[in-house]
């Protein structure tokens, strides 16, 4: 990392992110722009930095468009959102915008420091409060098996799951011997399993058994 581009347009935000890019990266130049036509005209005139420190809520505009303008002229270069948001209408634009990293300002300068000194490594840096919102967001809790079943087949797997005989279940749950088989059939499918043992076992861990 030989050159680092900050948009930052709060100056004490600006001064303290400078010195932590600099605690990261030894040496570095740390070129400062507090709004987007500042850091337009930087990039204009100058090579792409290798690192942009990019804040979002920008007197003339949103960071992520300048993001996503710096990821198309330059995808080299480690576009990181410092922003005190963290709710999904901020980040996710920026992410797909281009950004590989998204920091959190409250954490402070030694925080924001062992973050980026992670990208030598090939570590993305993100808060901790961004790194769990973003697996929370990717992580699909499955529908309950439960829910799937109706009420009768339920019945009729808490049954089986006991070892009754369809003729012992047909007769506590008052229906035809000849039906619950077509109940059980129908339970193996939504199920997904093939015998009794197997269904049995699936009870268990609904909690039926």
């Amino acid at each position: 990392m030989k050159t680092c581009l900050l948009l930052e347009d709060v100056p004490e935000a600006s001064e303290w992110l400078a010195r932590a890019v600099a605690a990261s990266f030894p040496g570095i130049e740390v070129a400062m722009a507090a709004s987007l036509a500042e850091a337009r005209a930087w990039v204009a005139s100058h090579a792409a930095p290798d690192l942009a420190l990019v804040d979002l809520g920008l007197p003339d505009g949103n960071g992520v468009d300048f993001i996503a303008e710096l990821n198309q002229r330059a995808p080299q270069c480690v576009c990181v959102v410092a922003s005190i948001f963290d709710d999904d209408q901020h980040l996710f634009p920026a992410l797909r915008a281009g950004a590989q990293g998204y920091l959190l300002k409250d954490q402070g300068q030694a925080a924001i420091t062992e973050l980026l000194r992670g990208i030598i490594g090939g570590r993305p840096p993100l808060s901790p409060a961004v790194a769990r919102k973003l697996l929370s967001h990717f992580h699909v809790i499955p529908e309950p098996i439960a829910i799937r079943l109706t009420e009768r087949e339920t019945e009729v797997l808490r049954l089986i799951a006991r070892g009754l005989t369809s003729a012992e279940v047909a007769r506590l749950l008052n229906i035809s011997v000849n039906t619950v088989p077509s109940y059980v059939k129908e339970i193996y499918r939504k199920l997904n399993v093939s015998s009794r043992a197997e269904a049995a076992l699936t009870a268990r861990n609904m909690g039926l058994a």
